[in-house]
């Protein structure tokens, strides 16, 4: 055997390796979510002794349970999705301009405001300062709650920062500003088209944390038609358990809560509007994830 000839299959034996091993990775990494889908489907009674890989018992009772008023979970959903669609790019455009700004050394104000976003990070007022921040704000019971206390996160401004100062060169501003564009012109024409990647893997997490949004609804939300889907089923999980609390107590009977399906069930209700969408960015997410990498 000639040398080209060990080459190339030493690199068929290497790409088979390397493909079995990806192959396997990736099915250990789906095997839980369709494992908590089967579970889903099962009966309770077999759910007490494992989940299997097959439902033994097909039941929708836990999908039952949940959609017992199917109106209130129509409705949380679209405040969920709303949520997102407004939340996410308001937020992307947030992060971008302050990441704009703090890009640029000739800002006079740029390590002041740093300092002042790093603080945030290592010290917060607490809960108590926050409580009457938002209620003089007038945010109570307000679906405007949801989005603005999350708008800014100074994780993601120090990665669009990052992004901007490693991936876009000074030439092609200096360029433009030679040929008469102001700051936003060259912030609408070349750094956001330039930073693709990053807004996709940004928005991607920024996304996520709208959809799982329930913490603001539990403290400033007590309006029934403006609970988030997260919160909604959180509130029916353990009203239904305190029901079933009270009648063990007083020896009444209540229907029985397949406790450990809808659990199961919330998830996949919850969860599945997003890996739906993971395909769509994942291109950008990939390449988004080598910020700062050093290139050849």
């Amino acid at each position: 055997m000639d040398e080209t000839s060990f080459k190339k299959t030493n690199m068929l034996s290497f790409n088979i390796i390397g493909y079995a091993f990806i192959t396997l990775f990736a099915l250990i990494c789906v095997l839980p979510f369709y494992i908590t889908v089967v579970g889903s489907f099962t009966a309770e009674r077999y759910l007490i002794f494992g989940i299997s890989l097959w439902p033994q018992e097909v039941s929708v009772e836990a999908y039952r349970a949940i959609l017992t008023d199917f109106a209130a979970i129509a409705r949380s959903y679209g405040i969920t999705i709303l949520t997102v669609v407004i939340g996410t790019p308001l937020s992307l455009f947030v992060t971008c301009m302050a990441a704009y700004a703090l890009r640029h050394r000739d800002f006079k104000a740029r390590n002041i405001i740093s300092f002042y976003f790093f603080f945030t990070t290592l010290f917060s007022g607490g809960l108590v300062p926050y409580y009457i921040l938002i209620t003089k704000l007038n945010l109570r019971d307000n679906f405007w709650v949801l989005i603005i206390p999350s708008l800014v996160s100074v994780f993601n401004i120090i990665i669009v920062r990052t992004y901007f100062s490693t991936n876009i060169s000074d030439a092609l501003q200096e360029a433009a500003t030679i040929d008469g564009a102001g700051n936003l012109r060259i912030f609408f024409t070349i750094y956001l088209p330039l930073a693709i990647p990053v807004l996709a893997t940004i928005s991607l997490f920024t996304g996520i944390g709208f959809w799982n949004q329930w913490y603001s609804a539990r403290l400033f939300i007590n309006d029934r038609n403006l609970f988030p889907l997260q919160y909604l089923l959180y509130r029916i999980f353990i009203n239904a358990e305190f029901a079933e609390l009270i009648a063990e107590k007083t020896g009444r009977i209540a229907g029985a809560l397949p406790r450990q399906g809808f659990r199961l069930a919330m998830t996949v209700i919850t969860t599945g509007p997003i890996i739906l969408a993971y395909p769509f960015v994942q291109k950008y997410f990939v390449s988004g994830m080598t910020i700062g990498a050093v290139k050849g």
